[in-house]
């Protein structure tokens, strides 16, 4: 007979996860986006965006770890990931949690000067922002610092509960920022849709 732990594993964390992420939710209801974590198969959507052999990634908006999990999953070394995670309740189980993963207590908008890696110095941006809940200075401020750490040809990858892009037209266009749709999730809570932002000039060389 086929075992099932795995399977056990996995809803175990997800459970934990949940209970985590709602006492976060009703600390801060309006920091965090939703009572529900990310699920397995939206990180792991995310995550395939990255090159496990291709440099550094920073994660924005760790929460719980849903996403960090799958992120060093793809085999990305501990070392080469870090997590932007403001909550300093979350912030401490993601330090019990992931050991070797640097996870920086501060703003988004903010974070190059605390980075290892530096201005320019990441492969990829992995977002669990809500960005649909922030106003057009903050998703702007957030933006502009996500592509001073990424490299020439660096993604931002963020999800959403809408179909539409997250950040504003206004936004995009001031930064100079093109999307394209990554796919969409329907096994999360609620479904969710993955998009990945690129400098311009990147998109038009492809």
């Amino acid at each position: 007979m086929a075992s099932n732990g795995p399977v056990l594993t996995e809803r175990r964390a997800s459970a934990s996860d949940y209970l985590k992420f709602l006492h976060a939710w009703l600390r801060k209801p309006r920091q965090t986006a939703s009572i529900v974590p990310s699920s397995p198969y939206l990180g792991r959507l995310m995550a395939a965006q990255i090159d496990p052999a291709g440099g550094r990634v920073i994660e924005f908006g760790g929460g719980t770890g849903a996403l960090t999990r799958e992120i060093l999953a793809t085999g990305l070394p501990a070392d080469h990931l870090e997590v932007v995670e403001i909550d300093a309740t979350l912030a401490r189980n993601l330090r019990r949690s992931f050991h070797g993963v640097r996870i920086l207590e501060a703003p988004a908008q903010s974070i190059v000067g605390d980075s290892a890696g530096g201005a320019g110095g990441y492969q990829c941006v992995i977002s669990g922002l809500p960005l649909l809940a922030m106003n057009k200075a903050l998703q702007g401020a957030i933006l502009a610092e996500a592509f001073k750490l990424l490299a020439p040809g660096g993604s931002f990858i963020q999800f959403t509960y809408s179909p539409r892009p997250p950040v504003a037209d206004v936004v995009a266009d001031a930064l100079d920022l093109g999307v394209e749709r990554v796919g969409t999730i329907v096994r999360n809570v609620p479904p969710a849709t993955v998009f990945r932002y690129r400098r311009a000039a990147d998109i038009a060389q492809d």
